[in-house]
């Protein structure tokens, strides 16, 4: 018998976990869905199975992928957890077992089992590349799924090639079609290396290269542009004694520095070239381009990571995260990171069109709070709930948002419209929980008139529980 869920922030409210898997045709639908808009939505987030056994973290929870299949303007969903291994064996015991991000915050027998899983959580985000739906998690091998009924498949090694984790967060070129990603503490559990992979258009594995870094430490994402390959390294570090000794494997050390690694795209670790740059800590990157040398980077940036301690256990003050623009200059023999903040907004989750990604580009997007919607939910308990997107001109450096009210938005995915070349010729679709009615709907908008509210919305009887990452899959031949 499965017990309560303990009171934690990530177990209540918008971000508590639902008990079902289920399905929902034709879903009621206000306004019109756009007749050019085919395909499916996918939305991955940690959906725990069962109360955890100390103290919760928001990316320990099980894996749910949440599908909106969209045709003939209409809506179809479906939900399924990420069968892994993990998930095998404490649906075997009916109890929580296994912490994936921490081997020695298990029950004793599965604290061997936790440093040699290879499949995790798959609970962060997904891509859709070479035919093949992919969750991730980056402790963990990509773990695969169909991506109609949902079924898991397990882990996808690329014909036996990959043996490494895979970042949530893989770059895929649109001119070229190949997928750029990376594992960080490649080599071993806490050790400083990255491991850099890039697979074809077809799906296979062509290259692989390590590059040892100055420590161990975490890196949520990274930036490719057309010619370069960027791996900001910043003090959120892993350090394997340390969680021997009972206290937080990830910890913020400001004291080690930041700087980045940039090499040529067709590259090799020989090629590497670190760089300094101010101490800051970003989860995502915006887009990132380069010319003539000069590399320009976009992200949602911090003075520090939010939910992650000091090394002695004790918490961090929650800062917030703004549009800041980097700027490279690998013409210069002493080049350096330049930090700009570029927006007043409070944001995070930032997208782009994705027929732009790795070149220079105008439209940028991210989730935002509009500051009128605060309580004790999610990170901060004295900030506001991310309840807008909003829509970043580059070309005129100004924003225009659209708030959801009383409710949480998920990051919004930008979806071209058929038949189209402009930049923000586009959708954004997007997962909103309505805070009063628990439950949760999907948004779908033209992008450049964000400020003009959802052109259609497609209603959900239950809550989708807020989470991180989607993506998005055509119909075939579109």
């Amino acid at each position: 018998m499965a017990r309560m869920m303990p009171g934690n922030k990530f177990l209540e409210g918008p971000f508590a976990p639902i008990q079902m898997e289920c399905d929902a045709l034709d879903l009621v639908v206000e306004g019109e869905i756009p007749s050019d808009l085919s395909g499916t939505f996918y939305r991955n987030g940690p959906n725990p199975r069962f109360a955890p056994r100390g103290d919760y973290n928001w990316f320990e929870g099980d894996g749910m992928l949440h599908a909106f299949h969209i045709e003939n303007q209409k809506v179809n969903y479906r939900n399924r957890w990420a069968r892994t291994a993990k998930f095998y064996i404490e649906e075997k015991l009916g109890r929580n077992a296994i912490n994936p991000m921490n081997p020695f915050d298990c029950e004793p027998e599965f604290s061997d089992f936790a440093l040699t899983d290879k499949q995790g959580a798959a609970n962060t985000a997904a891509v859709w590349h070479a035919d093949r739906l992919l969750l991730l998690e980056e402790g963990h091998l990509p773990f695969e799924v169909d991506p109609v009924t949902l079924e898991s498949k397990g882990s996808w090694t690329y014909g036996g090639k990959l043996g490494t984790a895979m970042t949530a967060h893989p770059k895929v070129d649109p001119v070229t079609g190949e997928l750029i990603f990376f594992a960080y503490m490649a080599t071993g559990p806490f050790v400083n290396t990255i491991a850099l992979y890039k697979v074809s258009p077809q799906g296979l594995l062509t290259e692989q290269h390590i590059i040892e870094t100055p420590y161990p430490a975490m890196v949520h994402d990274f930036v490719v542009t057309e010619n370069y390959i960027l791996f900001p390294i910043m003090p959120l570090t892993g350090d394997l004694e340390r969680a021997m000794l009972g206290k937080p494997p990830f910890a913020w050390e400001p004291d080690r520095g930041a700087s980045i690694a940039v090499l040529p795209r067709n590259g090799t670790a020989a090629d590497v070239r670190w760089l300094e740059m101010d101490l800051c800590f970003v989860f995502h990157y915006m887009n990132g381009y380069d010319a003539d040398g000069r590399i320009t980077v976009d992200g949602c940036q911090f003075e520090r990571p939010p939910l992650f301690p000091n090394p002695d256990g004790s918490a961090n003050k929650l800062t917030e995260s703004h549009l800041h623009r980097w700027t490279i200059d690998m013409n210069s023999p002493d080049g350096r990171v330049v930090s700009e903040q570029i927006d007043e907004n409070q944001s995070e989750f930032p997208q782009v069109d994705p027929r732009f990604a790795m070149r220079a580009y105008r439209h940028g997007f991210y989730t935002s709070p509009d500051g009128k919607v605060k309580g004790k939910l999610g990170p901060d308990p004295d900030g506001a709930l991310f309840n807008s997107i909003c829509h970043f001109d580059h070309q005129t450096q100004s924003s225009t948002r659209y708030s959801f009210g009383n409710a949480i938005t998920s990051e919004a995915i930008v979806v071209p419209k058929e038949g189209t070349v402009s930049e923000g010729d586009a959708y954004l679709l997007s997962v909103v929980t309505d805070l009063e009615a628990n439950a949760s709907s999907l948004h779908i908008f033209d992008a450049l008139a964000v400020g003009d509210g959802p052109v259609a919305i497609a209603h959900l009887s239950h809550r989708v529980p807020a989470g991180f990452h989607g993506a998005w899959k055509p119909l075939p031949g579109r």
